[in-house]
């Protein structure tokens, strides 16, 4: 054999050993998320939906919906890993690149992962999930025969109707906003252009729905660090509210048992029952305040609602200062490329720590986008509860959180927030280019946020002032308002 039929045969060799090594990091990735996904939700689910006491078809009927509900939240997990796994293997490169034990961890593996989740991120949304609602909800045509299969046929059909309807809305949406030639003629290419431009209003969307719950979000998670942890008060005797809570505690429930009125007073059972309910909730707050050391009590809060400040000052710092280069270069639009280059340059001007910042940004911004998106009064009602959860609700939740998750690459980098550009189809949808849309997004984002920020602060600041100084015991005016008709 000449030794140029030997070098391309070890060059086919290793192509195909690197295809196979990363197909099996890519399903042991997978097959982790997946796991822990069953996990969680098998948490939530409601036990009897799934019990195969009174039918059996219905029982299996859930058990496949719980499996396409279990991918789905498997694939949003791997969204949100995304880019954090991408920034830190670029981190990793840099610091060892000639190590032998790290050179499975290349551009062509992070290229296929964000394949994979765009992929199957359409699949579960356009296909599996609507599979998965019309499934549970299916019975089977009307005349035909009982089964899994009866129900799998009239889900399909639904499900390809939905399909078409949706395709055809796209498509006149499609035809209304590019009416040149060109456009028009790439209406008929639905795999180049098609669907890509689908998947662009559902990211568009997405990444809107990350705009307003995420500024929401960062306001709530101070009201909930503050319920969660002990907070230190001012000029505060704890002993004697504590003393006092307990007595008169103890003299509503005298007032209670006894069960007799007095001479010139009604008694009021149940608004004593409300009153003594509300005096024993007070008191075990204050009983928690007291027990906690005073560490966790002059430490704990402080240092985490620091955190929270400075996580989301920094937020909006990066923001203004990536308009300032929208305005001045071009080069700061988000945009998207076909080679993931890892270990040549730095993601970030700090080095590694800048990295490692950009990662817990990605993560926190994430986190209050959830807490936002459940505490919104539009999306209460999706909250799951511990084994309480009926199968559709979960359904709704897969759903919501794929569709926050996968806009989480997008969102980081329209923000600025990284500077790893979007790989494979993520970069292509149209309205990354628009420099309006951008901009706004940007100047949005910072005003929404701070807007939050500095009434949540101002409030909290104020709200402590006014109690620490007793204030809050003064007793209101009271304006007595003329009967009409009347005169003074």
């Amino acid at each position: 054999m000449a030794p140029a039929e030997q070098d391309a045969l070890a060059l086919r060799e290793q192509l195909f050993h690197e295809r196979v090594r990363e197909c099996i990091i890519c399903t042991l990735l997978f097959a982790s998320l997946y796991i822990l996904c069953h996990f969680i939700i098998t948490h939530f689910k409601k036990h009897t939906d799934f019990a195969a006491v009174h039918d059996d078809e219905d029982a299996a009927v859930n058990r496949i919906a719980l499996g396409l509900c279990t991918f789905t939240l498997a694939v949003a997990l791997g969204a949100v890993l995304l880019l954090p796994f991408s920034i830190i293997s670029n981190e990793v490169l840099l610091s060892f690149p000639h190590n032998y034990y790290i050179q499975w961890l290349n551009g062509s593996l992070v290229h296929g992962l964000w394949n994979l989740v765009f992929l199957f991120s359409n699949l579960s949304l356009v296909f599996l999930m609507p599979f998965a609602y019309f499934f549970t909800e299916s019975e089977g045509f009307a005349g035909s025969k009982k089964g899994i299969m009866a129900r799998v046929y009239e889900t399909s059909v639904v499900l390809l109707l939905l399909t078409l309807l949706v395709l055809g809305m796209v498509w006149v949406a499609s035809a209304i906003v590019g009416n040149d030639a060109a456009s028009r003629q790439s209406l008929y290419d639905l795999w180049e252009y098609y669907l890509p431009y689908l998947y662009s209003c559902i990211s568009l969307f997405g990444v809107l729905l990350l705009l307003l719950c995420t500024p929401f979000g960062l306001s709530t998670m101070f009201t909930v660090t503050g319920k969660l942890l002990v907070k230190p008060r001012l000029l505060e005797d704890l002993d004697e509210q504590l003393s006092c809570t307990r007595l008169e505690e103890a003299a509503v429930s005298r007032r209670i048992s006894s069960g007799k009125a007095s001479c010139w007073l009604n008694l009021n059972v149940e608004l004593l029952r409300e009153q003594f309910f509300t005096i024993r909730s007070k008191r075990r707050k204050l009983e928690l305040r007291h027990r906690a050391s005073p560490w966790q009590r002059n430490l704990g809060y402080p240092l985490a609602m620091l955190g929270l400040l400075a996580l989301t000052g920094i937020s909006v710092l990066i923001v203004c200062f990536h308009v300032l280069e929208l305005l001045l270069d071009d080069a700061a639009m988000p945009r998207g490329i076909q080679d993931a280059s890892l270990g040549q340059v730095s993601f970030s001007i700090f080095g590694s720590f800048g990295a490692a910042l950009q990662v817990v940004l990605i993560f926190y911004l994430m986190v209050s986008s959830v807490v936002g998106f459940y505490s919104s009064p539009l999306f209460t009602r999706l909250l799951p509860e511990r084994q309480d959860t009926p199968l559709t609700k979960i359904i709704g939740n897969c759903v919501s959180l794929l569709v926050l998750s996968s806009a989480l690459p997008v969102f980081s980098r329209t923000l600025g927030i990284t500077r790893f550009d979007l790989l494979g189809d993520f970069g292509r949808f149209n309205w990354l280019g628009n420099f309006y849309i951008v901009f706004l997004y940007n100047m949005g984002f910072a005003g929404l946020t701070t807007l939050c920020l500095v009434k949540r602060v101002s409030w909290a600041v104020q709200a402590e002032l006014i109690r620490a100084f007793g204030l809050h015991k003064l007793p209101l005016p009271v304006t007595r308002s003329r009967p009409p008709g009347k005169p003074c």
